[in-house]
């Protein structure tokens, strides 16, 4: 059966499969150019700069990012960006702080943070929780991921 716009989806979800699985392949062979490219969150610090907060990679600043007012909420089409840079920058900073943390990419090409206790931590998800819903906090996701 030749259904037009199913023909029209499938080409549009296969190109995106195929990005995601493009963000894996180059992740096995170039981790550690990956991991510096998925630490820029350049939307994240230039929002964050024009309230007045200076993004510097530590874990402090995520508290500090908690406690901004939300004003990204009134964009619809900035938020999806936003959230995505910081649950980024979150990873970021849990790969450089957490003993034994690591970047990982599914097959799908979505990032996660793995702990050295094999737990894998959707930081792209909590980033974007936090830019829509103000929650989970950054800093107690943080938190949690240096506990353990």
């Amino acid at each position: 059966m030749n259904i037009p716009f199913l023909d029209k989806w499938r080409r549009r979800h296969s190109a995106a499969d195929a990005a995601g699985e493009g963000l894996a392949v180059a992740f096995r062979e170039n981790p550690q150019g990956v991991a510096e490219l998925l630490s820029e969150c350049e939307l994240l610090r230039s929002q964050a700069a024009a309230a007045g907060l200076e993004l510097d990679d530590t874990p402090a600043s995520l508290t500090a990012l908690d406690q901004l007012l939300p004003r990204w909420r009134d964009d619809p089409e900035l938020l999806p960006w936003l959230g995505n840079d910081a649950g980024l920058y979150l990873g970021t900073l849990v790969v450089r702080t957490v003993p034994g943390a690591a970047w990982h990419v599914w097959p799908g090409g979505s990032p996660v943070v793995r702990l050295r206790s094999g737990r894998e931590i959707p930081v792209v998800q909590a980033g974007l929780d936090w830019a829509v819903h103000g929650a989970p906090e950054l800093s107690q996701i943080y938190a949690e991921a240096a506990e353990t």
